[in-house]
């Protein structure tokens, strides 16, 4: 497994982390074993992943709850990150959707955030988190400004109950004004082959200022794996009928695609989602992918790509054969 620097942290990550939004359930996953999750986690640590990416949003604790199981004789083997932002005690913020019969709202209020923060020490079964981001930054019309949110993490900081500050889903105006009032280490933002809109912005800025990228999604839910063929059906209320991708005809374009790079799977002796995550790490200014797992099989799997190191032509023809697919329509 490689290690990459967090930030302007002395802490090493993976360049492969395990994402447990999946993990949390729920009407958009379906059913999730707990038992085997926590089996997932553990592999993934034996393997060398030392980051875990969890929320309070991800089924309404219960991500970090499994997490916590999982680490509990661990816990020095683990980076954990989780987050901020989602608030469903009450009314408190922004409305942003309704999920299993709850309203979930945007807070990034020094009061909501300390509360979450104390809720995810308990879930988690730890007196620390490594790596705490805003999950998605406030809006109007409770848009709590990022000064205040940002000095509430700092003294968390100071308290030692976060080590270091990211923020997810944020713009270049807005990590400006985080940079403003203290340290950003991390940036987490959607990133994949079939999805490179950070490039020409976002993921350049964050080079230059020594944040880490730890893109999230980089096999699109699984579409890059391969696995996911066009006969597969989904719930109407799953979380894959919402992108565009996997819709049958572009779905289509992209198992051909992947089918055509079977020499590069032969070449690398891997699989197709060890191959893209392995193109996914090897951009410039890209920390690591995080890359969701129920089962240890597929956990083991995916730390393995963290030993690959693609050559630059074959990353190129993996680009081009992408880019050549065009956009969803």
């Amino acid at each position: 497994m490689k290690y990459r620097k967090l930030g302007q942290t002395n802490i090493d990550i993976s360049v492969v982390a395990l994402g447990t939004w999946a993990i949390g359930g729920g009407p958009w996953w379906g059913e999730s074993s707990d038992h085997e999750s926590i089996k997932a986690i553990q592999a993934a640590l034996d393997q060398g992943v030392n980051l875990i990416d969890t929320a309070p949003g991800y089924g309404f604790g219960r991500s970090e709850e499994v997490v916590g199981k999982s680490i509990r004789s661990r816990r020095e083997k683990a980076i954990i990150a989780t987050k901020c932002g989602f608030w469903w005690e009450n009314k408190t913020g922004s409305y942003f959707f309704n999920i299993d019969g709850r309203d979930v709202y945007r807070s990034l209020q020094p009061r909501t955030i300390k509360i979450e923060v104390e809720n995810s020490l308990r879930r988690l079964g730890t007196d620390y988190i490594d790596l705490l981001f805003t999950h998605w930054q406030a809006v109007e019309p409770e848009k709590t400004p990022i000064a205040e949110t940002m000095e509430c993490l700092i003294k968390l900081k100071s308290e030692g109950k976060i080590k270091a500050i990211g923020v997810s889903n944020a713009t270049i105006d807005q990590i400006e004004e985080y940079l403003e009032s203290g340290v950003v280490d991390a940036c987490q933002p959607k990133y994949s082959l079939l999805d490179l809109a950070i490039e020409p912005d976002l993921l350049p800025y964050c080079h230059k200022k020594g944040i880490s990228i730890m893109a999230y999604s980089p096999l699109e839910q699984g579409l890059l794996t391969g696995k996911i063929g066009m006969d597969r059906k989904f719930r109407i209320e799953e979380y894959r009928n919402q992108i565009p991708w996997f819709r049958p005809d572009n779905r289509k374009k992209v198992l051909e695609m992947l089918a055509s790079w079977k020499d590069l799977t032969d070449k690398y002796y891997c699989t197709l989602g060890q191959l893209v995550i392995a193109w996914t790490v090897v951009q410039k200014g890209i920390t690591c992918a995080i890359c969701g797992a129920r089962s240890s099989k597929n956990a083991i799997e995916n730390a393995g790509a963290g030993r690959l190191t693609l050559t630059g032509e074959d990353a190129d023809r993996m680009r081009y054969d992408a880019e050549s697919i065009g956009n969803p329509s």
